[in-house]
């Protein structure tokens, strides 16, 4: 007996299964006691048998009686575990326990049973150990002695089993769908408890709308949706085995059944998923119909397991982006692209936390005298080399969402420093419009980011102009045109970009709110005199036109489109023709240079209203009035109904409004320049010819004095500037 108990309690201690240590307990049993039949049965949770071993008898046997429920009347082993005691049957054909089941074991030639329960540390019934004779008699001493031993090594070895499986559960078993976990599709394909011969095919799929319905409906229904979409996934699997990745993430291990080729059954069992994901659900009071896309790689060759998860998980970002809600299968060409997508992820993630992104900006002019009135803003990679590489570079990027959005909040923090600027050195300009995706939309807080950036600089938000593309609608229209509605509704603009191109057309003017439209490139490139592209950009700008859309023409290169483009009324174009996307200093030179002469909004008062008193004047002629005025601690320049903008010191403030009065007065209107003093006088300058060159101020005019104090309240939020009490005139 001692033997037989060490070479048991040595296989429980190497942690052979279960079923191999309990099998060799019978059989060992079955040598000592010639002529008996040994059974070992489990009972589980719901208080069904599981056979455990019978060496002895045919698997029919173990078959015949897995699943019964136990009871007073369910054999001798039934019995025995539903009353936690021995039961002994002389002859099981007159017993009437057996009354339902006495034909498997007369079947075989057993005659009689002897069943002992087989108790816990806890004296919880784990299952029954039964001895079968082949003549109708009672055990023996010694037999009970055997057993005795046996029904405690069986204890032992079934504890520390359900120990294992229960360490198992919680490291390999998902608690939400009971499906294996990541950590269980992470092992080794050889140390997984179906062992299967190879993993033939990988299938990943990820769950589509669990975070609308986590959003809209609750986490309650979100977890229905998982367990629901758990259940189809393994039907659709089946024979095969499905995992819970986590989130909303599962797979399927397609094993080589030697029947079919690995990608044929690959395919077969995605589209049983999604049939079997597509049936509607009962979640929490919703009808819920799961969606899923599914990515999957099959073996090739000499292809490793790590790859082959590697290129079902390219195969999964490639369906997400161009087939979401079906499938699609890994070929040699999407490694390549993802490769190429997660480096661009992955160098513009390093740019960003090593503030190498900069922004680079590409003037929008007027197309019939070329002055520049806005800009739109690139943005660009500084490689530690300290080169710059173009957008174009690392687009793919911006369709990892979590980039996309960190790179506006980054593009948006550096516009609006430098639109502050240009601003503070006196250059005026309409607005530069900043690239947004549909990431950007996400969560509602898009208005929120833009506020906080333009606001920290002190820029108005009429200075910015949101580019989105028609993809940015897709699949949600309908929400995300009432954000932009309500991004207009907060002073913003908002432009469609690249209009004519991909799934853009004229009946997204009547559904989306919008100020301007931006002319693809395809289009003005093949924009030739009678051709049809002219045809259509003709009739666009003639449709915009009626519906009070702003147009700006991309791409122009050359001066026949440009005159096309005047000739069809197009007033704004961006091209290389005006100018190549530049940096910040080049732009500011050009700005200098070009940019447009007068704010079209500025208010030039009438005559009657604002003749100045100095002198006569013409009553047709008019006044425009600037005036420099310190507020607080900052200096503004203010026309007579808007503000132009703020400065840290008057210098600054009075370079600003000579420029603009440079302006206006090349233009032959006479300009009345308002500022104030050190010492508090408000003055006031009536310019015929203002010069500025980079060395000094030339102020070449007759001056008029107003006499009296500063106006220190900052004059523009009563509605003008107020005169002075008295005048007298100044000579140079």
């Amino acid at each position: 007996m001692l033997k037989l108990q060490n070479g048991i309690l040595e296989l429980v201690a190497r942690g052979e299964p279960l079923g191999r240590t309990l099998h060799a307990l019978c059989a060992r049993v079955e040598a000592r006691l010639p002529g008996v039949l040994c059974s070992i049965v489990a009972v589980d949770a719901g208080g069904r048998l599981r056979a455990l071993a019978a060496p002895g008898l045919p698997a029919s046997f173990g078959a015949e009686i897995d699943g019964v429920q136990v009871g007073p009347d369910v054999g001798a082993c039934g019995t025995a575990i539903h009353s936690g005691e021995p039961v002994e049957c002389p002859d099981i054909r007159t017993d009437p326990r057996w009354d339902r089941f006495a034909e498997i074991p007369l079947g075989l030639g057993l005659k009689a049973c002897w069943s002992v329960p087989v108790h816990g540390k806890s004296d919880e019934v784990l299952g029954a150990f039964a001895l079968y004779f082949r003549e109708a008699r009672r055990h023996t001493p010694h037999e009970a002695e055997v057993v005795e031993a046996s029904i405690h090594l069986c204890a032992i070895a079934v504890e520390r089993a359900r120990q294992a499986s229960d360490q198992y559960r919680l490291a390999y078993i998902d608690m939400l769908t009971e499906l294996p976990n990541r950590a269980a599709f992470n092992l080794p394909f050889g140390a997984r408890e179906e062992a299967p011969p190879t993993a033939s095919a990988v299938l990943v799929i990820d769950l589509d709308n669990l975070k609308t319905v986590n959003d809209t409906f609750g986490h309650r229904a979100g977890d229905c949706l998982l367990k629901a979409a758990a259940a189809a996934i393994e039907k659709g699997a089946s024979p095969h085995t499905a995992y819970r990745l986590g989130g909303d993430e599962f797979a399927v291990v397609i094993r080589d059944d030697g029947e079919e080729a690995a990608a044929a059954t690959m395919e077969k069992r995605a589209k049983a998923i999604l049939k079997a994901l597509a049936h509607p659900i009962a979640c929490d009071g919703h009808r819920i119909i799961p969606r899923a896309t599914i990515g999957g790689a099959s073996q090739d060759g000499g292809t490793s397991v790590e790859l082959l998860r590697q290129n079902a998980d390219f195969a999964l970002y490639h369906a997400k982006e161009t087939r979401r809600g079906g499938f699609v299968a890994y070929s040699a060409g999407l490694g390549t692209t993802m490769t190429r997508r997660l480096t661009a992820i992955r160098e513009v993630a390093e740019a960003l936390q090593e503030d190498r992104i900069d922004a680079h900006y590409q003037p929008i002019v007027r197309v019939d005298t070329g002055e520049i009135v806005g800009l739109e803003a690139l943005f660009r990679v500084v490689l530690p080399s300290g080169e710059t590489q173009a957008a174009g570079d690392y687009m793919e990027a911006v369709s990892d969402p979590h980039t996309a959005t960190l790179l506006t909040r980054r593009m948006l923090d550096i516009v609006a420093r430098d639109i502050r600027s240009w601003l503070d050195l006196g250059i005026w300009f309409q607005h530069v419009g900043i690239n947004a995706s549909s990431a950007d939309f996400q969560g509602g807080r898009l208005m929120s980011t833009i506020r906080k950036a333009f606001d920290r600089e002190d820029v108005p938000l009429e200075h910015v102009i949101l580019e989105v593309t028609e993809s940015v609608y897709m699949g949600r229209s309908g929400e995300i045109a009432r954000e932009i509605q309500s991004l207009r509704e907060n002073g913003l603009r908002v432009a469609l970009d690249d209009f004519g191109t991909g799934f853009a057309s004229l009946t997204h003017l009547l559904s989306l709110p919008v100020d301007i439209i931006k002319i693809d490139k395809s289009f003005i490139a093949r924009m030739e005199p009678e051709s049809r592209s002219a045809a259509i950009v003709e009739g666009l700008v003639s449709i915009a036109s009626k519906l009070g859309i702003r147009v700006v023409a991309e791409g122009v290169e050359t001066q026949e489109q440009a005159a096309l483009l005047e000739r069809f009324g197009c007033a704004l174009g961006q091209g290389f023709l005006y100018a190549k996307p530049a940096d910040r200093q080049t732009v500011t030179r050009l700005l200098f240079e070009r940019a447009q002469r007068r704010d079209p909004e500025i208010v030039q008062a009438s005559s009657a209203g604002t003749r100045s008193q100095v002198g006569a004047r013409s009553a047709k002629e008019t006044l425009i009035r600037y005036a420099v005025l310190r507020c607080g601690r900052e200096w503004r320049v203010v026309s007579e109904r808007r503000q132009l903008g703020h400065f840290g010191s008057r210098s600054a403030a009075l370079q600003c409004a000579l420029r603009l009065a440079r302006e206006a007065n090349a233009s032959g209107a006479p300009v009345e320049l308002l500022y104030t003093e050190t010492g508090g006088e408000l003055r006031a300058l009536l310019l015929s010819e203002v010069e500025i060159t980079e060395a000094a101020l030339d102020l070449r005019a007759r001056w008029t004095e107003i006499s009296g104090p500063a106006d220190e309240t900052c004059s523009e939020r009563a509605g003008g500037v107020r005169s002075g009490p008295s005048l007298r005139a100044l000579t140079d």
